[in-house]
Parts: structure tokens; C-alpha cells; sequence
């Protein structure tokens, strides 16, 4: 073989090595299909609106009240002293909730509590949506429930708006906080804000959605 022929072979193997490799084609990333409504939207739509156009007799569907937000807060007036109690609760509301709560200040000074303005006093979290539906069929069907000789919630803690709000007296109802991580019981307040124009209304709404009144 000739100089010029040898020349000639070495250069098409370098070609040949040089050639990047092709990267082998990505995976397509499956789109996920839309989020199942909660159990407690479904009863709502199929059962709650049919109940009530037929209780109060509604020309149209849209007249029907409907839950707006669901509140929970938890005043914390031990803070004033301690003010890392805040971060323990407002955990504790986030496990609660599913959702990461405010921390809520005080809006004046007061002398004889020894409590001035903007300090930490609590920890408040708003529901609305699917999370707002999820809730509310947690506290009907589980925490409710669990709560030591329980008799059913007052019929009496309306507003006259149409808004309904219960004092709880402990988290340990709600399964998701562990007992043994409980440093100090503490309370809050669930306040339902319903479209309803009466407390007859929105008492209905909620008795036909589980809300376990007291007879």
C-alpha cells in the first residue's frame, strides 16, 4: 500500500470515530388527566342541590346557597410570652388543613394584657376549592365523631348571615396530629361561609351535607 493510500485510510477511520453517537430519544412525559372531584362536591352537586331546590322551592338552580370558604383559627394568647408556641401551631393548622396558615397579629395595644400592636397572637387558615370540600368531609365523618360523648354540634352558632362557626376544644381529633408529639392542648374556632341569605337556609345546606346537629 502506497503513503498517499495509507494517509487516506487513517483519516476516514478518524472520521468515523469522530462521528458523535445520536442520544437516544426522550421518554414522553405522560399529561395527567384532570383531578377527581372530592366525595363531598359529588354528594353536593348529585344530592345536596336537588334536596334544596325541592325543600325551598327555587325557580333556578343558581338561587341554591353553596359553601363559599371554611376559616380556621387559633388565637394563641400564650404567645405574648412565648412566642414560638407560633410555629408549633401554625404545623400543627397546617397539618390539619393541608395548607400553609397565616400567622394573625394584634391590631391595637393592650395595657392590661401586656399585648401590643403587631405581635404574633395567632394562626388562621382559608379553605376554599376542592381542599375547602375535603375538609368539611373529614369533620363530618371523622373528627367529629371521635370527640368524647359527642351529642351532635349547636344549631344555634349561626350568624344570622348564613354563616356558621363551632369551637373545637382540642387538635387531637384530627388524625393527622400525633399525640405524642403534643406538647399543650389547644383549641379553635371552624367557621363555615355559606352564599345562604338566612340561618334557615344554611342550616339546611349543612344538614343535608353531614352536619351532625343537635337534636
Amino acid at each position: 500500500m502506497s503513503k498517499k493510500e495509507d494517509k487516506k485510510s487513517k483519516k476516514a477511520k478518524g472520521a468515523q470515530e469522530a462521528v458523535p453517537e445520536e442520544p437516544a430519544p426522550k421518554a414522553k412525559k405522560q399529561k395527567a388527566g384532570p383531578a377527581e372531584p372530592s366525595r363531598m362536591k359529588v354528594h353536593y352537586s348529585k344530592d345536596v342541590v336537588p334536596a334544596l331546590m325541592k325543600h325551598f322551592k327555587y325557580a333556578n338552580v343558581m338561587a341554591v346557597p353553596k359553601l363559599e370558604k371554611i376559616v380556621i383559627n387559633m388565637g394563641l394568647g400564650e404567645a405574648i410570652a412565648n412566642a414560638k408556641i407560633i410555629d408549633v401551631a401554625a404545623d400543627e393548622l397546617g397539618k390539619i388543613s393541608g395548607q400553609r396558615p397565616i400567622v394573625t397579629k394584634a391590631k391595637k395595644s393592650i395595657a392590661n394584657f401586656k399585648l401590643r400592636q403587631n405581635v404574633a397572637i395567632g394562626a388562621a387558615v382559608t379553605l376554599r376549592g376542592e381542599k375547602m370540600f375535603e375538609f368539611l368531609d373529614l369533620l363530618v365523618s371523622v373528627v367529629l365523631p371521635r370527640v368524647r360523648d359527642f351529642r351532635g354540634v349547636s344549631m344555634k352558632s349561626f350568624d344570622g348571615r348564613g354563616n356558621y362557626t363551632m369551637g373545637l376544644r382540642d387538635q387531637l381529633i384530627f388524625p393527622e396530629i400525633p399525640y405524642e408529639k403534643v406538647d399543650k392542648i389547644r383549641g379553635m374556632n371552624v367557621t363555615i361561609v355559606t352564599t345562604a341569605r338566612t340561618d334557615d337556609e344554611a342550616r339546611e345546606l349543612l344538614k343535608q351535607m353531614g352536619m351532625p346537629f343537635r337534636q
